[in-house]
């Protein structure tokens, strides 16, 4: 069914990859419509992030920002479509990159550098980085995780990887930098890593958009384990479909940081981004459904399953 679904849907992929943006956006506002108004596609997940994130504001500019981010989505969703097989000369005028000059300093000292980004529009332009670097000993690539259909997912990673980028699975990201590390190549590598965590790999929490917040810290131990410098993409909408990504050095040396420092760092940088504008954010996330309650309910029952496995000495083991 995956499969049929997915070349059922290619020429209709394919003649929309070649109307102009102009046309695009026309769908984009009638898709908005339909989408926000008629589908209400996760208006209620979307609504409480806003409310809860910007208690500050009135229900009327809260509503205001929500409208803003559907059309935002909508138009990320056309240019994703537009973006496979376009040329290096457009790409470059859709997205203009700077900071590569300190990645290149930072890289001519030693240093791989990590980019810390979030899931702020439109993050997909951000694989035309490795256009700005031809050395042959530094892999520039993204991490991703995989799609559930294999077929739009070989799509994606195609379309990622159209500028010479390497894209690598969230389960491989380990193996495959300590394979760099060996060959005694260095990398630019993007992550984008303000999503929710499963419940077996939280372990920090934090304060983002007032309230505690649990976040993946899998990025910081592999930068602090290959002693790598630090940026913070930072990617602003100039008008529509042009954006700017300025990577901006936060710190030289991971290694040499405290632990959950990069994390933090990073989430208070997200943070600030956001707030200049929240409806560049993907708001449909449901980034907060996993609480400090539900954690602690969470282990207590894995906790109860060990025991009844493995008895006393599973509990001790597990406290231990």
């Amino acid at each position: 069914m995956k499969a049929f679904l997915y070349y059922l849907s290619l020429p209709f992929l394919f003649v929309l990859n070649r109307l102009p943006f102009c046309v695009l956006y026309l769908f984009s506002d009638i898709i908005y419509y339909l989408i926000y108004y008629v589908v209400r596609y996760r208006r209620h997940i979307v609504r409480d992030n806003l409310v809860k994130s910007f208690p500050e504001k009135e229900l009327s500019e809260i509503k205001k920002i929500e409208k803003r981010f559907y059309s935002s989505l909508c138009d990320f969703f056309v240019e994703i479509i537009k973006l496979y097989g376009m040329s290096e000369k457009n790409i470059r005028k859709r997205m203009v990159i700077t900071g590569v000059d300190e990645m290149n300093r930072r890289l001519q000292e030693g240093h791989s550098c990590v980019c810390y980004m979030g899931h702020f529009f439109n993050w997909e332009y951000t694989t035309s980085l490795s256009l700005y670097f031809n050395d042959k000993d530094v892999v520039v690539g993204d991490i991703y995780h995989p799609l559930e259909n294999r077929y739009y997912d070989l799509l994606m990673k195609r379309m990622r990887d159209q500028y010479g980028a390497e894209s690598i699975t969230m389960a491989n990201t380990l193996r495959r930098i300590v394979q760099m590390v060996k060959e005694n190549k260095k990398y630019v590598i993007g992550f984008v890593a303000d999503q929710v965590p499963t419940w077996e790999s939280i372990n920090h929490w934090i304060d983002f958009f007032h309230r505690d917040t649990p976040v993946f810290t899998g990025t910081e131990k592999i930068a602090r384990r290959t002693c790598a410098s630090l940026f913070f993409v930072k990617i602003k909408r100039v008008k529509r479909g042009y954006y700017t990504a300025h990577f901006e050095l936060f710190a030289d040396d991971a290694s040499k940081m405290e632990e959950f420092e990069p994390t933090n760092r990073y989430y208070q940088l997200l943070e600030k981004q956001i707030r200049e504008n929240p409806e560049l954010w993907l708001w449909t996330h449901n980034r907060w459904k996993r609480t400090r309650a539900g954690y602690e309910e969470h282990e207590r029952q894995r906790a109860e399953r060990k025991k009844r496995l493995y008895g006393d000495a599973g509990q001790t083991s597990s406290q231990k």
